[in-house]
C-alpha cells in the first residue's frame, strides 16, 4: 500500500547524482526545495572553480565541457553542469540546474527545475517547477503541467494520505530512472517512483509507485 513515505526525497532520488545535493539538507519532501532553487544557484555558482566553469551573463555558470548550441537561450540563475548538452532553440528561463551529462533538447523549455545527472528532456518538452531524478527521461512532447486550472494550491496524495504543499506552482517529481512516454501530460502534484514507466499519451495525476507501469488512470501494473 502506497503512503507519503514513498514520496520522500530518500525514496525517490540518489543525491550523489546531482551538484545540487546540498539544497535537500533538512527537507523531507522534494517539493519543499522548489522555492529555494534560485538562491541556491547563486550561492553555489560563486564557489564553482573557474578552470571548469565559466560565468556567462548574470548568474549563469556553464561547465567548459558542456555543449551549448548557439541558438539556445539561457537566463539566470542557472548552472549547466559538466558534459551536459543544451540543443538547438532550448529555452532555459531561469532557476535551473542541469545535471552532468544531461540533455536539454530542441525547443525544450525549463523553469525552476533541478535535473539530476544524465536526465534527458530531448524533444519539445516543458518542465517547470519540477525535479527529475538520475537518468529520468521524458519522451518527445511530454510535459509537466505546473498550475491547476482553478489556480488552487497543490495537494500531493499517495494511498489514502495527503500533504498540502502550499504551492500554486508545482509540476512533477520524477524519481531515478523514470521513463515517461511521448506526448504525456504530468498534472500538478504528480510524483513518480523510481524505475516506473508511463505509457505514451498518458494523462497522469497523483502518485505512481516505484517499479510499476502506468497504462492509464486506474490501471497501474507492477513490473515484477
Amino acid at each position: 500500500m502506497a503512503s507519503m513515505q514513498d514520496t520522500e526525497i530518500k525514496a525517490l532520488y540518489t543525491l550523489d547524482e546531482t551538484i545540487a545535493r546540498g539544497i535537500f539538507d533538512g527537507a523531507r519532501y522534494p517539493w519543499e526545495v522548489l522555492s529555494k532553487i534560485g538562491d541556491f544557484i547563486i550561492k553555489l555558482g560563486s564557489t564553482l572553480p573557474e578552470e571548469r566553469y565559466e560565468k556567462k551573463g548574470e548568474n549563469v555558470w556553464i561547465a567548459r565541457s558542456a555543449r551549448v548550441y548557439p541558438s539556445a537561450c539561457i537566463n539566470g540563475p542557472a548552472i549547466i553542469d559538466e558534459e551536459a548538452e543544451i540543443r538547438h532553440c532550448a529555452f532555459i528561463r531561469g532557476n535551473a540546474i542541469v545535471g552532468r551529462g544531461a540533455v536539454v533538447g530542441n525547443s525544450t523549455e525549463l523553469k525552476n527545475v533541478i535535473l539530476f545527472n544524465k536526465v534527458q528532456v530531448p524533444h519539445y518538452n516543458y518542465v517547470g517547477d519540477s525535479i527529475l531524478g538520475y537518468k529520468a527521461h521524458m519522451g518527445a512532447g511530454s510535459i509537466t503541467s505546473n498550475v491547476k486550472s482553478d489556480k488552487s494550491l497543490v495537494v500531493v496524495r499517495a494511498g489514502g494520505e495527503s500533504v498540502e504543499t502550499g504551492l500554486k506552482k508545482f509540476g512533477a517529481m520524477l524519481g531515478d530512472n523514470v521513463e515517461v512516454g511521448c506526448n504525456s501530460v504530468l498534472n500538478p502534484g504528480t510524483v513518480i517512483g523510481r524505475h516506473a514507466n508511463v505509457y505514451p499519451t498518458s494523462m497522469v495525476r497523483g502518485f505512481i509507485p516505484a517499479d510499476s507501469i502506468y497504462k492509464k488512470q486506474g490501471e497501474i501494473a507492477a513490473k515484477y
